[in-house]
């Protein structure tokens, strides 16, 4: 079973009924939820994007992403997921000098099981990753954001600064990602 982590995006509604039309069964559960003694019942979580800044979101957030790490569970964060992925794992962030919304084609650089060659996808998001832990893989990159997805220590854990839930190709990447 997948745990969706809902974090308060706006998107996440997208992200849940696109796994309701896929039959993919899933538990929804809000960070200030999480049970940290039934995360072994879950083959993989996501972790949604946020509205908002919240330290204690921060904190549970990086403890889930912790247990992947050690568990070697399949993760995938999405935009804010992403962020707190590399912040919790050595990386840094950048504030944009605009939000950054709309579709944006992005390029594969690297061999990974969730896309190939150039993809398009919808962005929102006001921060960036600017800086990678040396654990990390570049996958993808566009004009805006150097890691539009990223992966962790060749695990299958994985960021998106984008919304995959909101796009075709993003919505292929997400079935791939639930495949793994």
């Amino acid at each position: 079973m997948l745990l969706v982590v809902d974090n308060g995006s706006v998107y996440t509604r997208s992200l849940l009924d696109f796994l309701i039309e896929k039959e993919i069964h899933h538990e929804t559960i809000t960070f200030d939820k999480i049970v940290p003694s039934n995360l072994f019942k879950y083959s993989a979580l996501i972790l949604s994007g946020r509205r908002k800044n919240d330290p204690s979101m921060n904190a549970v957030n990086s403890k889930l992403i912790k247990y992947a790490v050690a568990e070697k569970k399949p993760l995938l964060g999405i935009c804010y997921g992403a962020e707190i992925l590399a912040l919790t794992l050595g990386g840094t962030l950048k504030k944009m000098d605009q939000i950054h919304k709309g579709n944006q084609e992005i390029e594969i650089l690297k061999t990974n099981p969730l896309c190939n060659g150039k993809i398009n996808v919808f962005e929102s998001h006001s921060y960036l990753i600017s800086k990678l832990d040396t654990a990390f893989t570049q996958i993808a990159k566009s004009d805006v954001c150097d890691f539009e997805i990223i992966q962790y220590n060749k695990l299958n854990i994985f960021g998106t600064q984008f919304h995959p839930e909101m796009s075709s190709d993003g919505k292929l990447l997400l079935e791939k990602f639930v495949l793994i």
